[in-house]
């Protein structure tokens, strides 16, 4: 298929790419994907073209390409992925630590591109900007044809958070980072509290969830993490999960389908996060009495801040080494298998992730 490129406004340099990039565009439920080729890509003063190293299916490209969530088409979807800058707009680009970005670092990226000036971005919010993008999400066309994770480039638009990653680190570690593990990280920090010797519960033994329990462990939790799954619950183990003997201090809602039994399990005083990355779920009744009564505050997270970004990547370089994140992917394919991926991870039994890489 073919796309109509909308030339942005601005000024903007013509990058050619020999040979041609590729992209998988989903066209709509029912539709297998169609590989295009994209021979150049127009950047914008602070863009960063990047080459894909790995890509990771994560659940809500599943649930768009079952018609679980809706989506404008034609439409790349991914937004999990790790790659090396291979080209940037004549006015260059910052990572998120302020540094100039350099031809050849290998870098992970955040899912939203961001304005920066909007009241929401001043107030911290900038995955809630006002003129929100998101790569894996919008509608190619208006900003080019490379806009989502599955393919071999992606075209990062300035307002994108870009943190610079270690060569050392596998791309099974790396390519989930912006997406499962930096939620987590920002869930785990939406408790507002030390966790140094408290009592922590996650519902939900995904990589989400298991991300959330080893950043808790490693900051002095004592985690329990439920699942009905019992391959799930016991992996659990590998990534801090261990049992506790009262009410929990903090739960982190991360399965989408115990929002009630967290509410009701989290101790006085206690704080419960709903990870948004998980949802849609079924509505849930609220006993407004006993939540005022125990003093339980509630607090949502969907996707994070750029700054979330850079620790995220900060732990899985340190301590994070210490948990087998890279196990999460359990299967690799090539990027033209992607509809077979995309069943294979919907499937019982599937992998925490199931990769993606070009040629």
């Amino acid at each position: 298929m073919g796309t109509l490129l909308i030339r942005p406004p601005g000024h903007r340099r013509d990058v050619a790419l020999r040979p041609a990039a590729t992209a998988m565009v989903w066209i709509g439920e029912g539709h297998p994907h169609e590989m295009i080729a994209v021979p150049g890509v127009a950047l914008g003063d602070r863009d960063a073209l990047i080459a894909v190293e790995m890509s990771t299916i994560c659940g809500s490209d599943v649930h768009t390409v079952q018609g679980r969530r809706s989506a404008p088409t034609p439409l790349v979807l991914g937004h999990e992925s790790v790659g090396r800058v291979i080209a940037l707009g004549d006015a260059g680009a910052l990572a998120v630590d302020g540094t100039p970005l350099r031809i050849g670092d290998r870098v992970v990226w955040s899912v939203t591109v961001s304005c920066g000036t909007c009241d929401r971005c001043l107030a911290g919010l900038t995955q809630k900007c006002r003129s929100l993008g998101k790569y894996g999400h919008d509608r190619i066309g208006a900003h080019g044809d490379l806009t989502g994770a599955f393919g071999s480039h992606v075209q990062l638009r300035e307002g994108t958070a870009i943190a610079r990653v270690p060569e050392t680190l596998p791309a099974s570690v790396l390519a989930p980072a912006a997406c499962a593990t930096a939620t987590a990280w920002a869930a785990v920090a939406r408790a507002r509290r030390s966790l140094d010797g408290a009592t922590v519960r996650i519902h939900g033994a995904g990589l989400v969830g298991l991300s959330a329990a080893a950043i808790a462990a490693e900051q002095g939790a004592l985690v329990e993490v439920r699942d009905p799954n019992p391959q799930r619950q016991e992996l659990a183990t590998a990534f801090g999960a261990t049992t506790i003997d009262r009410d929990p201090e903090v739960v982190i809602e991360a399965s989408g389908h115990g929002v009630a039994e967290a509410i009701d399990g989290v101790a006085v005083g206690g704080v419960v996060v709903l990870v948004g990355s998980v949802f849609p779920a079924e509505p849930v009744p609220l006993d407004a009495e006993s939540i005022v009564r125990r003093l339980v505050t509630i607090a949502g997270v969907h996707n994070y801040t750029g700054a979330e970004l850079a620790e995220t990547v900060a732990f899985l370089s340190g301590r994070g080494r210490a948990y087998p994140f890279a196990d999460a992917v359990g299967e690799i394919r090539p990027l033209g298998e992607l509809d077979e991926a995309l069943a294979a991870a919907s499937a019982p039994g599937a992998p925490l992730r199931i990769g993606l890489v070009p040629g």
